[in-house]
């Protein structure tokens, strides 16, 4: 049976239990739904209400007049208990006996055929007929591992019987619902004749359990053979169901899809509902109703192959794939095909789509649209299902293809898709004519492309994709072609470069030579305020290839004034092809090409300044005959800032990294001057792009090109000073707030009554702090002009703190300017000179000093100090880059000396740097010596100690990030009274252990004597093994030193070292034993010589003795001492040495040993008789 057994109508009805609709239905209609209004009438029902009672009532009045009712009734008379519990024996018995059916508990022995028995049996033998052929059939389908088979029945084959049939199953299955699940039932059905006309049957008096059934049917379907048995069963089921209930049609089709399962019943179904929706819409116009059809089989196809479900994709197009070899009715592909096809027809030749004159199709407004989605739908079942176009598909989707549409956006669309398909499926142009039809086809979108560039938005002109991919095809670029394609149809196309050649010849020799491209590529209009949200192929795309190329080079074509235009008609978000474009511009300014000996032109100074006119900065003044029509200074953006100053960096970058390559050539060059250089705001456009987020790709550029020739500029500090100053800003509670002015003049007047009216410039400066950054620019200049006068005493600390937070607020938008102004104003002033010249950013690059000759009233001002020494932390770095790159500037070209001059360029770099920079640090170093009049003032006492602190703090970071420098430091030595400051204060000083033994081995006693003196107290601060071992090698040298030295030169070395061995011991108590050995026999030495020298009976110095005790020692040493004074009261200064005469000399270090001695004893456990 092929039509419906259930009117949709009717099962609507019994969906929803509508009674009155069911009463007005003919009994024919009835029929198939009676057993179960049967039960609903004659069963004690779950709903008590008085309005299903009523409904009861109209029930029995449908069922009155029928007469077959009677014989459904006599079925529900039987006993069901006992025939369910034949039923689980009989399931008992199939599970052991397996596929045999001559044994049954049901039933006994049939005589006569089972359609016979069936008519004539009483209603349960029937049910018992029945349950015995299902459960059979259940019993087989268990089996997983055997093939999909039909089970010939003739109860169900027969249709005579057919609605007896249909009444007994639904009768049992909703008698006995657990021995007869809906599910396994349909499953079951599928194996016999009719079983789709039965299901329907029973689903239409069970309408509760439509999904359910639907769902198990598609979940258990084929994946891809949609022709053999078990598919064609199931798919003939559904379609059934479906149309007994249309509105679910779409509801199983999503079944399919998710389940990956049926795909011909996906199509069918997609087919079917389109056909029901041009049925419906036939009031309408006919073109309207096909179009409407085609357009929902089109989406459906597309969203499979083109959505994200990549299972889904494949599953489908593998059904494609394998459905295309059959070529009939049956095929669900072919009937795809064929419906599409019919579209595509109803497209290009459809009433009111087109006129055709010679073979040229004109597309309407309402039919664009449709035509770019076939044409993507065409390209993805070519691309991603591999379908072989037919001839009558070929032709047809030529004749679209060369479709001239409207002047539209949705026009300029279908051209950029019509010419991604000409090129990803290049198989089309199979005759001369088609080739013929696409030459002219181009050449009208040639002529007709300022039509398209007219509309004004960036998307709407196709001409920059059909310029690129002429470009593309004379660089040999296949695999840009394929990524070009790829991105405007959206998937993924594999173009191979064998089968261009047709599309490869039409387009360069055909309509677009080289040379063309590049003449018309420099007229070609810029995009306004170009940026990152345009989407589409703009004119940019195609001056970047012909720039990587070298295109317009080898045809000597000026590109630079349509760069530079571009850059300044930029705005944010920064589009992702201007860096690029940048760097190929650079590329072909300072390299050579193969080509041809030309090269393009630099950006001049004046238009890299022009750019910053009118900026938050000081305006650069500029020759108005300079300025081009086309450059309104006032319109640039920061985003077109940031790409010039990223143009100047990297130009210089690649400058120097090629210059002995333009020096062996003798290119002349454009240098940019240090002056345009430090002009440039890089800190603040740098933190410009930092806010942008399209601008990630050109701040790792800008950053990698800023560490190279601009480490000053990123150093840590002022990135952590930028990041806390939200942090640090004043915030004033709503009562104290109040509305200061503020300007350059009021900001003037409070500097000048500074000790008069303090509160004025405190006031004054709060209320700076409180602006943005930017907005402190116009008082830069009088901050630090002004500053100098807060260094005397008695000005406010408050007002000193101030500036210093004002003055690093500043820093962060305008370092270099704002590193020179201060070290101008700081510096000391020559005498005789009123108004000195100032210095310049590359005096102070060259001489880093310079920030260090200043008054010494600078370094008693710990606010000023720390501005001094952020100051001085970038200009030994900038001097460092500076040498670095005028060594690069100027290349040594004689190869024969190259090797051994570049070692001995470098040398002497390295050595300007480090005499430099350690100069710097033994100048910090004495500005932390005490003064004289530091010590009558608390308060002074104690700004020194907060500098020392600083400077020992910066001094850390020097020592770290150079080690070298701290043995180059010690090496030159310092005064000693520092030690204690710098091995305390800076925590980097264990770094002399490493060089203590290099130290010691000076042959000047002074660096000897500095090296004792650090060890010392580098064991107080790090008791350490390796700092015992340095302190041994000091004991060792000194056992050495004792027995070598003369006797004046004696005395000066251990007066000064002696008292270092109270500090070893105090850190490493082990080292007593061979302190108190040197002791004691310097000690004797000491005696010797003023026995020798002296009138004085000796004194035992009773160390080895036993009777003698310390006070003796003591009061001998007292009455030496007084005694040599008698014999000589001269005194010589030599070297710095107060040189006493030989008994005075000894009896001061006799004196000073024996000391020494005292303090290393009483460390002991043993603290009497230990002499």
């Amino acid at each position: 049976m092929t039509c419906p057994s259930v009117k949709p109508e009717v099962f609507h009805s019994m969906l929803h239990v509508n009674v009155d609709e069911l009463a007005s239905y003919d009994e024919l209609h009835l029929r198939p739904v009676l057993p179960c209004l049967v039960r609903m009438a004659l069963c004690a029902p779950v709903d008590t209400s008085t309005a299903w009672k009523a409904n009861r009532k109209k029930v029995l009045q449908i069922l009155a007049n029928v007469e077959i009712v009677n014989g459904i009734v006599a079925l529900l008379s039987i006993d069901f208990h006992a025939l369910e519990q034949d039923a689980k024996k009989e399931q008992q018995l199939r599970a052991k006996i397996g596929g045999s059916q001559t044994e049954s508990v049901l039933i006994s022995q049939i005589q006569q055929g089972l359609a016979r028995e069936f008519e004539q049996s009483d209603p349960d033998r029937r049910l018992r007929l029945l349950l015995s052929e299902l459960l059979f059939i259940m019993s087989q389908i268990r089996d997983v591992h055997r093939e999909f088979f039909q089970k010939p029945s003739e109860l169900f084959e027969s249709e005579v019987y057919l609605e007896e049939v249909s009444d007994v199953l639904c009768i049992a299955q909703a008698e006995l619902p657990g021995l007869l699940p809906v599910e396994e039932v349909a499953e079951a059905l599928l194996h016999v004749k009719n079983g789709s006309w039965l299901l329907c049957r029973l689903v239409a008096n069970t309408p509760d359990c439509f999904k359910g059934v639907c769902r198990s049917l598609v979940t258990r379907g084929e994946k891809l053979n949609e022709q053999c048995l078990d598919g064609e069963r199931r798919s003939e089921m559904l379609r059934m169901m479906c149309a007994m209930s249309e509105n679910e049609a779409l509801a199983i089709r999503e079944l399919c899809v998710t389940n990956c399962t049926l795909p011909g019943l996906a199509v069918a179904l997609t087919l079917q509902t389109a056909h029901s929706a041009d049925s419906s819409a036939s009031k309408g116009s006919a073109t309207a109703s096909t179009s409407g059809s085609v357009s929902d089989i089109v989406s459906f196809v597309t969203g499979l192959l083109l959505g994200n479900e990549q299972t889904a994709r494949t599953w489908f197009s593998q059904f494609i794939k394998i459905g295309q070899k059959h070529k009939d009715s049956r095929s669900m592909v072919y009937c795809l095909r064929q419906e599409l096809l019919g579209g595509l027809n109803s497209v290009i030749s459809g009433e009111g789509f087109r006129t055709r004159d010679d073979y040229v199709v004109h597309l309407r407004d309402d039919n664009v649209v449709q035509a770019c989605a076939f044409i993507r739908l065409y390209c993805a079942l070519k691309a991603i299902a591999m379908l072989k176009f037919s001839e009558e598909e070929n032709e047809c989707l030529v004749d679209l293809l060369t479709a001239r549409p409207p002047v539209t956006a949705a026009g300029a669309r279908f051209v950029c898709l019509s010419l991604s398909m000409l090129i990803s499926c290049p198989a089309l142009l199979a005759t001369t004519e088609q080739e013929k039809q696409v030459i002219d086809w181009i050449r009208w979108l040639v002529a007709e492309e300022k039509k398209f560039e007219q509309l004004g938005t960036a998307s709407t002109s196709y001409g920059e994709m059909l310029f690129l991919i002429a470009i593309h095809f004379h660089g040999n670029q296949t695999q840009a072609i394929a990524d070009l394609v790829c991105a405007t149809l959206g998937m993924k196309s594999g173009v191979k470069a064998n089968a261009l050649q047709r599309v490869r010849h039409i387009l360069t020799q055909e309509i677009f030579t080289e040379q063309v491209i590049t003449s018309h590529a420099v007229t070609v209009p810029i995009t306004e305020n170009l940026n990152a949200n345009m989407t589409g192929f703009l004119p940019v795309h195609c001056i970047y290839q012909l720039l990587k190329t070298r295109t317009f080079s080898k045809y000597k074509v000026p590109i630079k004034g349509w760069i530079y235009r571009q850059i300044c008609s930029t705005s944010s978000p920064l589009h992702p092809l201007l860096a690029p474009l940048v760097e190929a511009y650079i590329t072909s300014i300072i390299l050579p090409s193969t080509k041809s000996d030309y090269s393009n032109t630099a950006i001049t100074e004046d238009e890299v300044l022009r750019l910053f006119h009118n900026s938050i900065f000081e305006p650069v003044k500029k020759n108005p005959g300079d300025v081009k029509d086309n450059s309104d200074p006032e319109s640039f953006s920061a985003t077109s800032q940031l790409l010039i100053v990223y143009y100047v960096l990297l130009y210089e970058d690649c400058r120097l990294s090629n210059m002995r390559s333009i020096a062996l050539t003798s290119r002349a060059q454009k240098i940019y001057s240090d002056s345009l250089l430090s002009q440039l705001p890089i800190s603040y456009l740098l933190q410009v792009s930092q806010s942008d987020p399209q601008a990630v790709g050109l701040l790792a550029s800008l950053l990698r090109l800023l560490a190279t020739h601009y480490p000053h500029l990123c150093l840590v500090d002022d990135w952590l000073d930028r990041s806390m100053v939200k942090m640090t800003s004043i915030q004033w509670s709503p009562q104290f707030k109040q509305n200061v002015l503020t300007t350059p003049e009021t900001l003037t007047t409070a500097f000048e009554k500074m000790f008069t009216s303090p509160a004025d410039i405190v006031s004054q400066l709060e209320s700076l702090l409180e602006k943005e950054s930017t907005e402190l620019l116009p008082f830069a200049e009088i901050l630090v002009s002004k500053s100098p006068g807060s260094l005397p005493e008695g000005v406010a600390r408050r007002v000193q703190t101030l500036v210093k937070r004002t003055w690093f607020r500043l820093h962060s938008v305008m370092p270099r300017r704002l590193r020179l102004m201060t070290v101008n104003a700081i510096r000391l002033q020559p005498k005789g000179v009123v108004k000195p010249i100032p210095l310049t950013q590359n005096d102070v690059t060259v001489d880093p000093l310079a920030v260090l000759r200043c008054e010494d009233v600078v370094f008693r001002c710990p606010p000023v100090v720390e501005v001094v020494l952020r100051v001085l932390s970038s200009i030994p770095v900038a001097c460092r880059v500076y040498l670095s790159t005028h060594l690069q500037a100027h290349p040594i070209l004689d190869k024969s000396a190259q090797v051994s001059c570049e070692l001995e360029r470098e040398d002497l770099k390295h050595a300007l740097i480090s005499a430099q920079e350690s100069a710097a640090v033994q100048i910090l170093l004495e500005c932390c010596v005490r003064g004289d009049n530091s010590q009558l003032n608390t308060g002074e006492l104690s700004n020194l100690r907060e500098t020392q602190g600083l400077i020992c703090s910066h001094l850390h970071q020097m020592f770290i990030s150079d080690p070298n420098l701290v043995k180059l430091v010690h090496f030159q030595g310092y005064p000693r009274e520092l030690l204690p400051l710098t091995v305390t204060g800076i925590p980097s000083m264990h770094i002399c252990l490493d060089f203590i033994p290099e130290l010691i081995r000076q042959p000047q006693r002074e660096k000897q004597t500095f090296a004792i003196e650090l060890v010392a107290h580098l064991c107080s601060q790090y008791a350490l093994p390796k700092t015992l071992i340095m302190a041994k090698l000091c004991i060792n040298v000194m056992f050495t030193v004792l027995e070598v030295l003369q006797r004046d030169e004696r005395v000066r070395f251990f007066v000064d070292t002696v008292p270092c061995l109270w500090r070893m011991c105090q850190a490493f108590p082990p080292l007593c034993e061979d302190v108190t050995l040197l002791l004691t026999q310097l000690a004797r030495i000491c005696l010797s010589e003023l026995s020798a020298n002296s009138n004085v009976t000796q004194t035992e110095f009773a160390l080895e003795g036993k009777d003698s005790s310390l006070e003796e020692a003591n009061h001998s040493a007292s009455k030496r001492s007084r005694d040599a004074q008698v014999v000589s009261k001269r005194s010589v200064v030599k070297g710095g040495w107060q040189t006493y005469t030989a008994p005075n000399q000894y009896q001061q270090l006799y004196d000073l040993v024996q000391q020494t001695f005292s303090d290393v004893t009483q460390m002991a456990l043993v603290t009497r008789m230990v002499y």
